[in-house]
């Protein structure tokens, strides 16, 4: 959901979103899915934004908020497409979507496209850190300080295991299309766990519920910001300390994640001639708080992404005013 620096190798699917919405299931990042991207996207003389939109709630706050104010302030279209993260660099190098809002960090999109072929540019940052890590409840940290240390963590396999870890204790993930490191440093810092993929972030989040209700011990890869740390506090187990190029070989990681912050990126002909809609777009930048506070209300509150983006507009216009001006 490296966080950030994490090298996704492909992304996720869920969304909120208008018009348009596609769902991608992909494996492994093989897909092309830039030809089945909005047919309003990139189209000359219509006063319309399409947004790539993932599949987290976070990414899906920042699209809100950017689609709410782009259509009642601005008097853009706004249509949205859903599409795995390294297929939107695809999408958006050919103009079939027009901006990215949230990247984790893909070096070699990044250098395919915005440094070499020069048809995506960088957007600026979204002004949100992003990290992923392994991570306990906290309820079970305060019983058992020292499960925190990644060398502790044998010593509670045995309480970790469920019926799909086997013998071993449970390392709880999300989707495999997620950039996760989690096999390899399992096996690299030899220990006694398996990884057990939820299949999604809504999947992975319903057990972690489950756990939490039963006040069960569980270890899972999650990320920040994420507004679920509001209701289930977690404790991040330090892993080995991340060094730059620790995960330059995928299979030979042995070390934590790193932080990133998370940046937004831009089809060059849109960043070129997109107008207010593109300088608004470069210029929308927030805070995790903020991004959390709409997080909670799509999926805590369950409001639509459009209405929570409404309230949060309604209530943070000395946040957001500056976004518009020239």
């Amino acid at each position: 959901m490296n966080p950030r620096g994490r090298r996704r190798t492909t992304a996720t699917a869920t969304g909120a979103g208008a018009a348009l919405l596609l769902l991608l299931a992909t494996g492994c990042g093989a897909a092309d899915m830039t030809k089945q991207a909005s047919p309003f996207a990139n189209a000359q003389g219509a006063k319309t934004v399409t947004l790539s939109i993932q599949s987290w709630v976070g990414a899906q706050a920042n699209v809100a908020v950017a689609q709410y104010l782009l259509e009642h302030e601005l008097g853009y279209r706004v249509d949205t497409v859903q599409v795995d993260e390294v297929p939107a660099w695809d999408a958006l190098s050919q103009g079939r979507v027009d901006a990215l809002l949230e990247d984790w960090g893909h070096p070699e999109q990044e250098q395919r496209y915005v440094k070499d072929k020069k048809t995506i540019v960088d957007g600026g940052g979204l002004g949100v850190t992003g990290h992923i890590g392994w991570f306990v409840p906290t309820y079970f940290a305060k019983e058992h300080p020292d499960v925190t240390d990644w060398r502790n963590l044998d010593k509670y396999a045995s309480q970790l295991r469920t019926p799909e870890s086997g013998g071993k204790g449970q390392l709880l993930d999300g989707s495999p299309s997620y950039v996760t490191n989690d096999k390899a440093l399992v096996k690299n810092l030899d220990l006694d766990y398996e990884v057990v993929f939820a299949g999604s972030e809504a999947a992975q989040i319903t057990q972690i519920k489950r756990f939490a209700q039963q006040k069960k011990p569980f270890l899972t890869y999650w990320y920040m910001p994420q507004w679920l740390f509001e209701e289930v506090p977690m404790t991040e187990v330090k892993l080995p300390a991340y060094k730059e190029g620790c995960d330059a070989d995928p299979g030979k990681v042995a070390c934590a994640y790193p932080h990133t912050p998370l940046r937004k990126y831009l089809n060059a002909d849109f960043a070129r001639d997109g107008g207010r809609a593109a300088a608004f777009l470069k210029k929308f930048k927030w805070t995790t708080e903020d991004q959390n506070a709409v997080s909670l209300l799509i999926a805590d509150q369950k409001l639509t992404p459009q209405d929570a983006a409404e309230k949060w507009v309604k209530d943070n216009e000395s946040k957001w005013r500056s976004w518009l001006t020239s």
